[in-house]
């Protein structure tokens, strides 16, 4: 077990929780986890109105012993939870840790700058996906709200019902809904949509993750590929591969009143699973819900953050799903960071030995010590 904080005499450990960029809803911290910090010795300090946006009031934060402060007195903290990306590195002091979505793959100029700046910055996506980390494993628990978000919208969306419905009107079969990509969020997508009564599909290059979709009640789409890659992921497929997945998806796809994707490849843009082609073999009134928008998009007509219609057929590509759901994305995502402050000041003094640290580590002192982005910036 963790031992909490030891503050060392005269010393004591400050944070600092800014209030997000609008449209981001979700907040770092929330107040039940400030408190449990305020115990462990820390002073928080929180940004009047940060947790607004998430219906967490600044009187929530006070009442737990948090401090609220403007946005200036922040960067006095030796340690900065965001759930965004910080931009004003320009205001912090040298050696400053910030911990929080990095996004290193979208902004490798910006980790150049971290390090620039001497400034120590742990990236929540690069968590090691190991049974000790999972406490601390965001990625996850924000797709586990994208999943169940896009289930919503996708039933939303939809001009048909999704369960079964035996009425005095007649008798309406229960929606047809195709998940393709069964991590986090493609599971989470299925038990949602189940739930509403809807017949559901899942696509998968990896047979555990089928497995895991059959455990949930989906019906399983077999092709003959097994592209089982590294930590759990998806390997990219050989072209072969690519021709016979989407000849397949198009035969199948045409038969769906939904396709909700979340296919995911780690630093590389989303795989492209639905093509045009397949997208105008759908019947009228279908909905296709792309969960993967923001790294490209699994379809090719997706638009981050627009609704495309062709067709008949409504392509819905939400920019930063889990800031839908505000209240528990922000529990979920302040309780990840808990365990991870734990881990970093383990002792009183943040310390970076350990396996899941020298993961998530994007740059320290100086360095960009996450090895696929130093060399990306080398090659720039």
């Amino acid at each position: 077990m963790i031992s909490p904080p030891v503050c060392y005499p005269g010393s004591v450990p400050t944070l600092a929780v800014p209030k997000e960029p609008w449209p981001e809803r979700r907040v770092a911290l929330v107040p039940e986890i400030a408190g449990r910090l305020v115990q462990e010795g820390w002073e928080v300090l929180v940004e009047r109105g940060a947790g607004a946006a998430a219906f967490f009031q600044d009187a929530a934060y006070e009442a737990q012993g948090a401090r609220l402060v403007e946005r200036k007195e922040l960067w006095r903290a030796e340690l900065v939870l965001s759930v965004q990306p910080l931009q004003e590195l320009q205001d912090l002091a040298s050696g400053t840790i910030l911990i929080g979505f990095q996004y290193p793959y979208r902004a490798p100029e910006r980790v150049r700058e971290l390090a620039h700046r001497s400034l120590s910055a742990l990236a929540m996506e690069l968590i090691p996906r190991i049974t000790r980390a999972q406490p601390m494993d965001a990625l996850s628990s924000q797709a586990t709200v994208s999943g169940y978000v896009g289930a919503l919208w996708a039933a939303q969306a939809s001009p048909r019902f999704f369960p079964m419905l035996t009425t005095a009107a007649g008798t309406i079969r229960p929606a047809q809904v195709l998940v393709l990509g069964i991590g986090v969020a493609g599971l989470q997508a299925i038990a949602t949509v189940r739930r509403l009564g809807a017949t559901v599909w899942a696509y998968d290059v990896r047979a555990a993750a089928l497995e895991q979709a059959r455990s949930l009640g989906a019906r399983v789409l077999e092709l003959p590929i097994q592209a089982e890659g590294e930590g759990g992921y998806a390997r990219e497929l050989s072209e072969e591969e690519r021709q016979l997945q989407e000849a397949a998806l198009n035969e199948r796809v045409a038969q769906m009143d939904a396709v909700i994707t979340a296919a995911q490849v780690f630093g590389r843009p989303a795989p492209r699973l639905l093509s045009e082609e397949a997208v105008r073999k759908m019947r009228s009134g279908a909905v296709v819900v792309d969960l993967a928008a923001e790294s490209g998009g699994n379809c090719t007509l997706s638009r981050p953050g627009e609704v495309v219609e062709v067709g008949g057929v409504r392509i819905l590509a939400p920019a930063n799903p889990p800031a839908e759901l505000p209240l528990h994305a922000s529990e979920m995502y302040a309780r990840n960071l808990y365990h991870l402050i734990r881990l970093l000041y383990q002792g009183g003094q943040p310390h970076w030995d350990d396996e899941i640290l020298q993961g998530a580590l994007l740059t320290h002192q100086g360095t960009v010590t996450y090895e696929p982005i130093a060399r990306l910036l080398e090659r720039s």
